[in-house]
Order: structure tokens, then C-alpha cells, then sequence
């Protein structure tokens, strides 16, 4: 398929307008010389007709929730109802300037504080900023309210104690909020290791920041334990929210003891979330952190029956960006979250469940779990066992794909001894049986050709408009100008490969 620039014709466009007077205008005698680009930009020169059929060919090769399973592991990529997006498009919504003056939107201060609370209820927090734009965000603003905290407590504590199976962004937010990462290995079990935390907390310690399924989807059975070793010493129990997909109805941070948790409202609260947002990652606390929220928060007055921006107070981090989170996801988290109600919540979790265990228990046999026990929403295989055929968990990934299947998480969670040839699957609840089955089905018939015909995954996927990238080259030249593709081309010798559509 061809470029949109290698369609370009000399002289076509794709609208006709009018003759105007900005012809006439010369900006160089309007603007300063350093605003004007020195050289014309390379624009393509195509019909309206070429650019809707380019795109929408182009929309056919991309994979999505709404094609099908998207098994990827700590993720989360669920079906997004599309009353979501109906109610997140509605005018008063969309159109509602961030400047405007409370008076004027009070439909939306409304929906954030009612969310405030439906959250409060599900969580067991007692407050809730919506301010964080995404999870790692949400993660940093925890982090500053944490050390706000313990600097008008008098106490400069520097170090986090963070689980070898964290997210990656935990000890790098806990970096950027200025404290000491202290790694916590993991015990056989796949949680944390209590005499090792019990040996790494002191008082110079902040807390621990736990993801609870964990990141190999596992429910950390020390939680109680946990919590008393961080809170004996004086420190804060931090909950990432990346995995409240098995927890909803179920069990609440907030009676387990965690002090902060965030949400990543994008995906357990169903918003499409791919190439990177958008994204919405909650923060609530406990009522001893409320005063070090970022400023303001939703109030709402019981005399006037108004809602208002709300100041936090002296001791408030402050903002953390401009305006109110990312509000459309807040909408659609509103709408999916009165969809379900009480026991929807808990039918959702119930069933993410019963969907990892059931591929768990159909492809253990084929594909040796790093650990061979009950699972939370995400169960977490390996492929290490087909490296004597000379087969990779890459190549089975890539020969997924020629069964129409996306692939699932590789080579992640990557801590230690049970990282090798990963492969991590998330089969929420909004995948029925019949689909999983077929999964299951694809997966063993993958199991057979590695060893007999492992040729078959080594030169997969051969059935999809690009065959296998070369992914070191795509790191060390990456494709940023049509130029930067020619070139490439090039040096390449490249031949489009012929593809029957």
C-alpha cells in the first residue's frame, strides 16, 4: 500500500474556497522573521477521495477491542459500552469551556462530585482528586502527597519500598517525588516476601506502594501482615489501582489498610486507552491525607444546593495541571459505573476471574505457569519449555496473529527466577466463552506446530499486511519524515510485499 505522500499529484486539492484577501498579505511584514519557516513544507496533494480511501484502508489492517479478544496482561483492554461515548459527546459536556464560571456547569461539577463519592464507596477512601491525567500521574501525585505529609509531620523520611513486581512506573514516580527505591523481592508464592519488608522498613522509610492482584495477577494473601509491618513503623500503605478489575464488589483497598490509592479509571472503568490515553488516574486518600490533595476539589454548598470549587487548604500540594483531569473519561467512567450498579461491579469482577482461571487451567498443560496457582484477573504463562525446538514466547505471539488473534503481554512481568519467556493474558469479563474457547483452541494448535513445525512461527505472522519488523532497526532509525522513508527504502532495497485485500 502506498504512502499518502506517494499518492501526492501536483496541483490536485481536495477543497475549493473562495478567493480571499490573505493573498494579498505579505506575513513577513507582519510577523518576526524567527516565526516564519525558511523552507516550504512537503505537503501532500490529494482529493478528498484519496484521503478517505487511503484512511479507511488503512483503518482495516488496525486491530481493536472492537474486532476482537485483546488478551493483553496488566491492561486491561475491555469492551467500551458505547452508551460510554454517547453520554461522554453530549453538548453540555463537550462544550463546557474549563474557564467557565461555576454557575454555568453545574452539570458537570455535579457528575465529579457524585463520582467522588462512588468511588469513595468502592475503594473505601474518603476523598478523591480528579486532577492526575493518567496512571503514572496519578502515581506522582500520591507520591507528593505522601511526602507533603511526612514534612509537616517534621519527619524527612527518604525511601520507598517498592515489590520486585511492580509496575515500572512505580519506582520511577517514587525517583521523581525524591525518595530512595528500595526493591522487596517476591517470595515462591509470586507476592511479597514479609521477612524481607519486615527487614527493609524502618522509620526513614515512607511506605510501600503494592498492586493488589499483583502484576503476575496474584492476590498478595500477607495483605493483613503487610499493612501491619508499614503502619507499626509509622509509614503509608500505597494502593496502584492498575488491577481493581478483580477487586471490584469483592474487596476494598480502604478495609485492607491502604492509606492512598489510585485508579486508572481508563481501564478498569472501561474507556478505550491504547497509544497512550487518553487516561484518567484518580487519587483518593484517607481522611488524614485529605488536606495535602491538589487544589481545588468539587464541594457542594446544602444551603444554596450549588456545587463549587472547593480550596483544599495551606497544606495542599497545589495544582498538579491546569483544570480538571481529563474530563470525558470521568463521563464515561460515570456512565459505565451507574450501568452496572452494586452487583454489576461484582459480576464484573466475579466473571474477569473465572475467565483467567479458565485459560489458566486449559493451557497449563501446554504453556507452564510461573505459578501454578489460583490467579486474580490475569494469568501469567511461559513458553520457556519451546526454546529446545528453537522457538521464542516472540514467535508464538507472531504466529497468534496469523490466526487473527492479537497477542497477549510478552516477556513482562520480567522479575525474577520465573521471567523467562513470559506471557501474560487478560481475559476480562467482557469476553464470553465461545471466544475464549477459540483462543484456548489457537494456543494448542500453536503448542503442536512448535514442535513439529516450528518453521511456521519462526517466519510467522504471514498473513497480515506486515510481516514480521525488524525491531532493533525501528529503534535505532526510527521513521519521522517521508524522507526518513525513502531513504530507508533505499538503503533497504525494499519491495512492497504483494497482499491480496
Amino acid at each position: 500500500m502506498k504512502l499518502i505522500f506517494e499518492k501526492s499529484v501536483p496541483g490536485r486539492d481536495g477543497v475549493s474556497l473562495p478567493k480571499d484577501l490573505f493573498n494579498d498579505i505579505k506575513l513577513e511584514e507582519l510577523l518576526p522573521a524567527e516565526l516564519l519557516e525558511q523552507e516550504k513544507k512537503s505537503l501532500t496533494e490529494v482529493s478528498e477521495v484519496d484521503v478517505i480511501r487511503h484512511f479507511t484502508r488503512l483503518s482495516k489492517f488496525n486491530y481493536g477491542v472492537d474486532d476482537g479478544l485483546y488478551p493483553l496482561g496488566s491492561c486491561t483492554m475491555k469492551y467500551n459500552p458505547r452508551i460510554n461515548e454517547k453520554m461522554a459527546g453530549l453538548a453540555n459536556f463537550v462544550y463546557a469551556h474549563p474557564l467557565s464560571s461555576p454557575e454555568l456547569i453545574q452539570g458537570s461539577l455535579e457528575l465529579m462530585y457524585r463520582l467522588n463519592q462512588m468511588l469513595c464507596e468502592i475503594t473505601g477512601m474518603d476523598q478523591f482528586t480528579m486532577a492526575p491525567a493518567s496512571g503514572a500521574h496519578g502515581e506522582l501525585t500520591g507520591i507528593l502527597i505522601m511526602r507533603k505529609h511526612f514534612l509537616e509531620l517534621g519527619e524527612k523520611r527518604n525511601k520507598m519500598l517498592i515489590p520486585d513486581s511492580a509496575h515500572g512506573t512505580n519506582p520511577a514516580s517514587a525517583a521523581m517525588g525524591g525518595f530512595e527505591v528500595v526493591e522487596i523481592k517476591s517470595n515462591e508464592r509470586g507476592t511479597v516476601d514479609l521477612d524481607s519488608l519486615a527487614q527493609a522498613m524502618d522509620e526513614n522509610t515512607v511506605g510501600l506502594m503494592l498492586t493488589n492482584p499483583n502484576t503476575v495477577g496474584l492476590f498478595d494473601e500477607g495483605i493483613e501482615t503487610i499493612q501491619r509491618i508499614i503502619h507499626d513503623k509509622g509509614g503509608l500503605l500505597y494502593y496502584d489501582g492498575a488491577n481493581l478489575n478483580a477487586s471490584l464488589g469483592i474487596n476494598r483497598p480502604g478495609d485492607a489498610g491502604f492509606d492512598v490509592v489510585h485508579l486508572n479509571l481508563h481501564k478498569t472503568f472501561s474507556t478505550p486507552h491504547g497509544g497512550g490515553g487518553p487516561g484518567a488516574g484518580v487519587i483518593g486518600v484517607k481522611s488524614k491525607l485529605i488536606p495535602y490533595l491538589p487544589t481545588p476539589i468539587v464541594g457542594f454548598n446544602e444551603n444554596s444546593k450549588k456545587y463549587y470549587f472547593k480550596d483544599v487548604g495551606t497544606k495542599s500540594i497545589g495544582m498538579v495541571r491546569s483544570f480538571w483531569g481529563n474530563f470525558s473519561v470521568l463521563v464515561k467512567t460515570f456512565t459505565w459505573i451507574l450501568s452496572l450498579g452494586a452487583e454489576g461491579l461484582y459480576q464484573c469482577s466475579k466473571a474477569s476471574i473465572i475467565n483467567a482461571n479458565y485459560v489458566l487451567t486449559k493451557l497449563k498443560d501446554y504453556y507452564k505457569p510461573s505459578y501454578d496457582r489460583f490467579c486474580g484477573h490475569e494469568c501469567t504463562l511461559t513458553g520457556r519449555e519451546y526454546k529446545k525446538y528453537g522457538i521464542k514466547t516472540l514467535d508464538i505471539a507472531k504466529r497468534l496473529m496469523d490466526y487473527g488473534f492479537h497477542p497477549p503481554t510478552i516477556y513482562f512481568p520480567h522479575f525474577e527466577p520465573y521471567a523467562e519467556e513470559t506471557i501474560m493474558i487478560e481475559p476480562p469479563e467482557s469476553e464470553g466463552k465461545e471466544v475464549l474457547d477459540d483462543f484456548i483452541k489457537i494456543m494448542i494448535k500453536i503448542s503442536k506446530e512448535a514442535k513439529e513445525s516450528p518453521e511456521l512461527l519462526t517466519s510467522a505472522p504471514q498473513r497480515t499486511p506486515i510481516s514480521r519488523t525488524d525491531d532493533v532497526l525501528a529503534v535505532k532509525r526510527p521513521i519521522l519524515t517521508y524522507d526518513d522513508e525513502l531513504e530507508l527504502k533505499d538503503e533497504l532495497n525494499y519491495q512492497e510485499k504483494d497482499i491480496n485485500y
